[in-house]
């Protein structure tokens, strides 16, 4: 498709490999940023990031562009498995002095991104049905209230026959 900008020179093996795999795919859609940002409801500014380097994506625009490209079964695992390896070695930035928190600082152990969350969001095409909901004491009260003048009428009705 274009051109794409160089991925700095420092960057992890496993993060270059990754985003390399994600800009050949993206390519073989044929869609543009703004395009592939409508179809997976992650914008064209965060696909810009995600395909940069600047910014790890989301597992699920990471699901949502191999969808996008026809990808499923195996072909879509190995981009998870891509992902989990290059979200491991993605570059930290440097934390400002003091800001350790608990089981943080020297000798903690490495643990996710700083300042990445892998976003739970999904766009409306993929989130699961809500279960039902419980109803609420006002429907229940009217349901109730609609029963009783049910009855009252039903035996003013018997009354006025009787």
């Amino acid at each position: 498709m274009g051109a794409w900008q160089p991925l700095p020179d420092d960057l992890p093996p496993e993060v270059r490999h990754f985003v390399e795999q994600l800009r050949q795919l993206k390519d073989g859609t044929g869609l543009s940023l703004v395009a592939l940002g409508a179809r997976t409801a992650y914008s064209k500014s965060s696909w810009q990031r995600y395909l940069n380097a600047t910014q790890p994506p989301p597992r699920q625009a990471v699901a949502a562009l191999c969808r996008v490209a026809g990808l499923a079964g195996e072909d879509a695992e190995r981009f998870g498995v891509r992902w989990e390896l290059a979200v491991q070695a993605w570059p930290r930035p440097p934390k400002p002095e003091g800001s350790e928190g608990p089981g943080e600082g020297v000798g903690a152990a490495e643990g996710p991104v700083e300042g990445y969350e892998d976003d739970p969001t999904l766009p409306w095409w993929d989130t699961p049905p809500e279960g039902p909901a419980a109803p609420s004491r006002r429907l229940l009260m009217v349901a109730v209230a609609l029963a009783v003048v049910l009855v009252l009428t039903a035996l003013t009705g018997a009354l006025a026959l009787g």
